[in-house]
């Protein structure tokens, strides 16, 4: 879900899935949640030049001064970026900017900005870039920093995003959405009809809820388990009973761990082998381990009552194909003359490759080369990779600014998938909880190339322990060897800290 500000992700596999601890402003909160994750990559996130590298974000324009195309004197932003490419049209998107609220975006202050900070960018790096390959680069650092959320719910928690659909929406999503499944290696994106106000659309539309818990310490052979959560149920269908819904249906769940661990997953509630057996499966998809030498437990049981939402509307959509309705002038590696199409004109039998533009009420979408783009009867518009990507120049070893934020970000991103990892297979609540770890990547001589934001004290010694190892098995390590160390002569800090170099 990509907006002006930020981006949202969430996964998605019959389920909705919940967050038990959350940290909002620095305050740790105990209670379930929807478990999206947020990162500064919106529509409005500020493009700049820093310390030798295109940086995107945190930072917002916000809805006021807004980005620079909105005439009211602002930085260049993402929008901006599809602006200079020619992803967003003037002609074909509201005109409600300017100090009157009644003039169209203005993609000649865009040029000239981009221009002048090619040339800013050219003092430092001594080379001089079209703007357009500017912009490029602003944008493919947005799409990175999307696509490592997404690693952060999914590839962190073991699931393989390469067979999933992407489901995109949001004002700014369709304009990224592309290039977003490219980087996680999908297939497929999916676009509501009313994806531009989707969020606004569904809460209109959502089930009410109600939410039943109850801590149960107890091994998952405990009989009364069953008379518990049923009581749990017959609560939250009363509570949904009183809010005048009378259709409710209940889910149970049951929240089992090992015993000794303090990571409980959840799986339906029924016969106690069929649970067993959804939890083992769980537990080798999230952690990549299994202890059948372990008891099971449980730590909780919930019931959730539903229902009470609005019906989806039924949209019929005819069997016929769509023409453009005029051309646009877009980068794609190259200025090229592209079709515009209208989403309201598009048929089953449209089929549309890309690259290409799609406007509709609440967005537009841009079909990228090697992508084709589908209505099916509801009008859902489905976008397909058509054609393999092609594999990319090697970048060379030049210092280049816009790879250096790519590489800055995703070496980081692995790092902190490491943090995860570790905590989560971790049975110490010293780690589990407190976090009391360090993570981080060196490379070939030891030295530090990026760390995850976890307990500095560990790092000021870490590279002197990897030194340590490298100059111990020289040419002899080989890919998949690890080491532990913990001697303080030898990057070590106390006894009990562990350093693992793989």
């Amino acid at each position: 879900d990509m907006g002006g500000t930020s981006t949202d992700v969430s996964h998605y596999a019959g389920v909705y899935e919940r967050s038990f601890e959350t940290e909002v402003a620095g305050v740790r909160m105990r209670a379930p949640m929807m478990d999206i994750h947020t990162v500064a990559a919106g529509g409005g996130s500020i493009c700049s030049f820093r310390d030798g590298r295109y940086q995107v974000g945190p930072e917002s324009a916000g809805a006021n001064p807004g980005p620079a195309s909105y005439r009211r004197g602002g930085p260049l932003t993402i929008t901006d970026c599809n602006v200079m490419l020619g992803r967003l049209s003037p002609d074909h998107f509201p005109a409600v900017f300017g100090p009157g609220g009644d003039q169209p975006l203005d993609a000649e202050v865009v040029r000239a900005k981009f221009a002048a900070l090619a040339v800013e960018v050219a003092a430092v790096t001594g080379r001089l870039d079209p703007p357009e390959v500017v912009a490029e680069g602003f944008l493919r650092i947005a799409i990175d920093n999307m696509a490592n959320a997404i690693k952060k719910i999914s590839v962190q928690r073991g699931h393989d995003v390469t067979g999933y659909t992407l489901q995109c929406f949001g004002g700014a999503g369709g304009q990224h959405a592309c290039g977003v499944a490219d980087a996680l290696g999908m297939r497929s994106v999916f676009l509501h009809p009313q994806a531009g106000v989707l969020s606004a659309f569904g809460m209109g539309l959502a089930d009410l809820r109600a939410l039943r818990e109850v801590q149960f310490d107890a091994p998952v052979t405990e009989a009364s388990a069953a008379s518990r959560i049923a009581d749990l149920g017959d609560a939250a269908m009363a509570e949904l009973a009183a809010q005048g819904v009378a259709d409710a249906r209940v889910i149970l769940t049951a929240h089992l761990r090992y015993e000794g661990s303090h990571q409980p997953l959840p799986v339906a509630f029924g016969q106690e082998r069929q649970m067993l057996a959804d939890f083992t499966a769980a537990h080798q998809a999230r952690f990549g381990f299994t202890s059948p030498e372990r008891a099971v437990l449980y730590e909780m049981l919930a019931a959730e009552a539903v229902g009470g939402g609005a019906a989806l509307p039924i949209m019929n959509v005819h069997s016929y194909s769509a023409q453009p309705v005029t051309s646009l002038r877009l980068w794609a590696g190259g200025w090229r003359d592209v079709p515009l199409y209208r989403r309201e004109d598009c048929g089953t039998a449209t089929r549309v490759p890309g690259p290409a533009v799609i406007t509709e009420a609440t967005g537009t979408v841009v079909v990228e080369p090697g992508w084709q783009a589908e209505v099916d009867a509801q009008a859902n518009l489905t976008l397909t990779r058509v054609e393999a990507i092609a594999r990319p120049p090697a970048a060379g070893t030049k210092a280049d600014p816009v790879l250096l934020e790519v590489f800055n970000n995703l070496f980081m991103s692995v790092a902190d998938q490491m943090g995860a990892t570790l905590a989560n297979t971790a049975w110490s609540v010293n780690i589990k909880e407190r976090f009391d770890l360090s993570c981080a990547i060196f490379d070939a001589a030891g030295d530090l190339v990026a760390n995850a934001p976890h307990v500095p004290v560990h790092l000021g010694s870490m590279s002197h322990a990897v030194k340590t190892v490298i100059a111990a098995v020289g040419s002899t390590a080989r890919e998949g060897d690890a080491w532990m160390l913990n001697s303080p002569w030898n990057g070590g800090t106390h006894l009990p800290d562990v350093t693992v170099i793989t």
